[in-house]
């Protein structure tokens, strides 16, 4: 190498260094907050927002105030909440987003009894040697079961179309 060669890379100009993936999830939690906070005042609703990184995704959690409507029967209204969330995500960074929403614990209760139901049905599973079909879930749901029933060493599979789609857990 002569006296004039440098030893430092170059960047070309059409080239920017790649984020790393929790970069890139962090910076999908600080655009779905501010989506959430700007919503949360037009609605003139309290909440405090929760940002972190789960299972390689962006997770957030609201808190505090009156929020049960925005959770509404079995969580539709927070899944329609997640998905706009989502798709404000997407225009913002144009990448899709799998970030997960929760609003007063309702889905880290809803993962408690779904670990549960999984600890219990494969239990039964083990006993029996026989597979057992559970009632129709939607794809969070499954998400939990079949994470659990990984876990716990056995195996399990989604049939069904939506929105009768359910989980089947298989013997050894």
């Amino acid at each position: 190498m002569s006296e004039n060669e440098s030893t430092t890379p170059v960047i070309e100009a059409d080239e920017t260094p790649k984020k790393s993936q929790i970069e890139r999830l962090e910076e999908e939690g600080d655009v779905a907050a501010d989506y959430l906070e700007a919503l949360l005042d037009i609605t003139d609703l309290d909440g405090d927002i929760d940002i972190d990184v789960e299972n390689g995704r962006a997770a957030l959690a609201i808190a505090g105030g009156k929020l049960g409507h925005l959770v509404g029967n079995n969580g539709e209204v927070l899944d329609a909440l997640q998905e706009l969330t989502r798709l404000a995500v997407q225009t913002s960074l144009g990448e899709r987003s799998r970030l997960m929403l929760d609003i007063d614990n309702f889905r880290s209760d809803k993962k408690e009894e779904l670990a549960k139901l999984a600890h219990e049905t494969a239990d039964e599973v083990k006993s029996t040697g026989e597979a057992i079909k559970l009632k129709p879930m939607n794809a969070f749901e499954r998400k939990v079961i079949h994470d659990t029933i990984q876990e716990i060493g056995l195996t399990s599979e989604s049939e069904g179309e939506e929105p009768n789609r359910c989980v089947v857990v298989l013997p050894e």
